[in-house]
């Protein structure tokens, strides 16, 4: 199953921080950065690579590796809330070519909020995208129905790349488990699961609204 959970203590610190309602503007951005930079070098030990001999200013050989495909990256970036996710992501592949999708959600008013949603892609500008060469990272930091994130990978599978994977923070059970019934081969990279979603459609224990938290 392409699902990656990344709870080492550094990265549970770092989202017990993100969670925190007493957390501030700056330090809450900071780390999210922090965490798409961890998430970043997560993915590269993810993505294919060679071994291969290099020559030592010493004269000796030494075996080492080639990550090759961390030159064939493409990064998204699902506005406005997975801005600093990217920025760390962007630490981990500085040679990545970058896009952005915006997209909404349908309001629903009165009433509870559907776990499928209607989305509206309303702006997109994505790069060339190689077809089974390029991976696409999509960025965003919550997971919750996964309406917006499945109606991003359909964009991103018509470029047909090599991969795709996703970037999050945190993701509902729910919504992770929509992803991969559709896209089984879509890798997640997640730091936990959370179990519920709650009339508003956001997840439970959660952080709240990233995007609100990151930019006041």
């Amino acid at each position: 199953m392409p699902l990656f959970l990344v709870e080492k203590p550094f990265t549970l610190y770092i989202l017990t921080k993100l969670r925190d309602a007493n957390t501030d503007q700056i330090t809450f951005r900071k780390n999210m950065v922090r965490l798409g930079r961890i998430l970043g070098y997560e993915i590269c030990n993810n993505l294919d690579f060679r071994i291969i001999e290099v020559t030592t200013p010493l004269g000796a050989k030494a075996v080492g590796v080639d990550i090759y495909d961390i030159d064939n990256i493409v990064i998204i970036n699902v506005l406005r809330a997975a801005t600093p996710l990217v920025e760390g992501l962007l630490k981990a592949f500085p040679a990545a070519r970058q896009g952005v999708i915006a997209a909404s959600r349908k309001e629903i008013v009165g009433r509870e909020v559907p776990k499928e949603m209607e989305i509206d892609i309303f702006y997109k500008k994505i790069p060339k995208i190689r077809k089974d060469i390029d991976n696409v990272i999509i960025a965003d930091p919550m997971i919750a129905t996964a309406s917006t994130m499945l109606n991003v990978i359909a964009e991103i599978n018509n470029f047909q790349p090599k991969n795709i994977y996703i970037a999050s923070v945190i993701g509902s059970e729910y919504g992770v488990k929509r992803i991969l019934d559709k896209y089984p081969d879509v890798n997640i990279f997640t730091v936990s699961i959370d179990p519920e979603l709650n009339n508003l459609g956001y997840i439970l224990p959660g952080l709240g609204d990233a995007g609100d938290r990151a930019f006041g």
